[in-house]
Formats: C-alpha cells, sequence, structure tokens
C-alpha cells in the first residue's frame, strides 16, 4: 500500500522548447504575413526603406550585440501607432492562406511525442504573439514566450517591453520553469539558430534543427543532437488538439519590416 502512494510531487514536471521560425515552421513567420501587413498599410514602402541599413547589416553581418539593437531600435519605430486590434485581425483573417504549407511534419510528430510522454510544449520566438500564439494554438502548444511591445490605448507607443532574442529567451524559459515548477536539467530545447545557443544551453537535451553553421559547430562541441526537418506540411492538414497556450502579454510582429526588407532588396538585385 506505501508503495502505491508515491506523492505525484516526486516526479518532476519536465518541457520541450520549440524555436518558431526554420524549426517548427520551413519559413519566417513574418514572411508569412508580409504581404496583408502590406496591402492594410501598416507597413510603407517607405518605412521599410528606412529601415533597410539597420536590416541589411544583420541580415549579411550576422547577429552581433550592435546589430541586434540597431535592428530593434528602427523595427521599435516603425511600429509605433500600430492598432493592436487590426494587427490581430489581419493575423486571424489570413492565418491559414499564410501559413499553408509552411509546418514541418516531423515537428508535429515530435510535438506529440513530448505531450505524450507529459511534458509540455512550450513555443519560443522572437516573433509576436499576433503571430505566434495563433500557431501555437494550431500545434495545441502549451505556453508561447515571445517580444512584448508596450501598449496604450489599443495602439503600440514603440516601447518594447520584452525582446525574446538571444539571452532574454534563455532568461524567460527559465522564469517560465519556476514558474511551472519545470526540471530545465530534464527539459528539452530545439532550434536552427546559432542565436538560439542561450536557449539550447539552459535545458539538459539541446537539439540542433536543421542548423546553420554556427549552431552546427557548436553542438558538435556541446555533444548536443542534431535533427533534419525537411517534410513540410500544410499546417491545418491534420486534426489539433484543443488550444491550451497562455501568453506572457500583447505582443506585436517585429520581425515583419526585416523580412519585408530583405524580399525588396533581393526583387532589386534580381532585377
Amino acid at each position: 500500500m506505501d508503495e502505491q502512494q508515491t506523492p505525484a510531487a516526486s516526479v518532476p514536471r519536465t518541457a520541450a522548447f520549440f524555436d518558431l521560425d526554420k524549426t517548427i515552421i520551413a519559413t519566417s513567420s513574418a514572411t508569412a504575413f508580409s504581404r496583408p501587413f502590406l496591402a492594410e498599410g501598416l507597413l510603407t514602402r517607405r518605412a521599410v526603406m528606412r529601415s533597410a541599413y539597420a536590416q541589411l547589416l544583420y541580415l549579411v553581418g550576422g547577429a552581433d550585440e550592435d546589430q541586434t539593437e540597431r535592428l530593434r531600435a528602427q523595427l521599435s519605430r516603425m511600429v509605433t501607432g500600430w492598432d493592436v486590434a487590426q494587427v490581430s485581425s489581419i493575423v486571424a483573417e489570413t492565418l491559414h492562406e499564410s501559413i499553408d504549407p509552411t509546418v514541418y511534419l516531423e515537428a508535429v510528430a515530435l510535438i506529440d511525442e513530448h505531450h505524450a510522454a507529459g511534458r509540455d510544449v512550450v513555443v519560443v520566438s522572437a516573433s509576436g504573439s499576433e503571430v505566434v500564439e495563433p500557431i501555437a494554438a494550431a500545434l495545441g502548444a502549451d505556453h508561447v514566450i515571445a517580444t512584448r511591445m508596450n501598449v496604450v490605448d489599443g495602439r503600440y507607443t514603440g516601447g518594447i517591453d520584452f525582446y525574446a532574442y538571444g539571452e532574454n529567451k534563455a532568461s524567460a524559459i527559465a522564469a517560465l520553469a519556476d514558474a511551472q515548477g519545470y526540471d530545465l536539467s530534464a527539459s528539452y530545447a530545439y532550434s536552427d539558430s546559432i542565436t538560439d545557443a542561450p536557449m539550447l544551453g539552459v535545458v539538459g537535451h539541446a537539439f540542433a534543427v536543421n542548423p546553420d553553421r554556427g549552431l552546427r559547430r557548436l553542438a558538435a562541441e556541446k555533444g548536443w543532437g542534431s535533427l533534419t526537418f525537411d517534410r513540410p506540411v500544410p499546417l491545418f492538414s491534420f486534426p489539433r488538439p484543443p488550444a491550451r497556450v497562455l501568453t506572457s502579454g500583447a505582443v506585436v510582429v517585429v520581425v515583419a519590416a526585416l523580412v519585408v526588407t530583405w524580399l525588396l532588396l533581393r526583387r532589386r538585385r534580381r532585377s
């Protein structure tokens, strides 16, 4: 009888943390919504070109601290005055057409395996909740960590309360683990980018997914696992469990302008 009364609390809670872009989905979540944002006037050509220099340095030169801060400042200025309800409405209305078909089948299978093992699934992205949350909900995720923009009277002020990038991702994961009682040493994390090395470093089981060169080298040094995802399928082509996503606050798509600039510059070079 005593053996059957082992306290449930003796079994630590664990979680699986997934980066979104190029890890769960085969594209950039911001790229997917750039067209409707432009069509609705949230992004203008003048605003995009004004931030082109900072964004080009980021894309070509990598993600060092100075370039990241410059990009963040440019994007913060760009979204000032955006209506929160309008952003959410655009995403809700175009989610299906914008995202299909981009989700990796391998990622979906992993999410299901982690849920079956009793682990929470957390989507961690530098993009905003208006984009990340609906995708995570469709996947049956439990929590979202994303960039938080300051909002006053239903509009973005341009201030950034929390930028979910680099070390900040790791800090947010640690805070969520404290709140939820996760044992990070027994938890999992997945990402494609060297910028997510801090996020991968805080868990006991880290995996590089389709890694960039820097992450591939680091994963080999650290003994992290390496996975290849190469089967993108429509996000809504299979039934998912009811949405359980809990977010940490209102967020805007701060990466959308970066992607639009890249598309415009690439088109100009080709022409």
